[in-house]
């Protein structure tokens, strides 16, 4: 089910939008394909498990390297 919501735009964005709507598109098919960006759900599935774990593995060392990173900052802040 999918939940509508009303925008206004002004003259010059809607001829703007307009001229970017294909003749198959509604126009938040439009706002969707120029936003360019995939909600989760959309990417759900596109990764086996295996990618999906090393996805993951990466997103976590890059939270330590930058929680190790701030805390470094924290300490040269406090003279230490």
């Amino acid at each position: 089910m999918h939940v509508s919501k009303s925008i206004r735009l002004s003259e010059e964005a809607y001829e703007r939008l307009a001229a970017h709507k294909r003749e198959d598109e509604t126009f938040s098919d439009v706002v969707l394909r120029l936003a360019g960006e995939r909600s989760l759900l959309e990417l759900a599935g596109i990764l086996d498990d295996e990618q999906a774990a090393a996805v993951r593995e990466a997103v976590e060392e890059r939270r330590e390297r930058r929680g190790d990173e701030l805390e470094e900052i924290a300490d040269e802040m406090q003279g230490n």
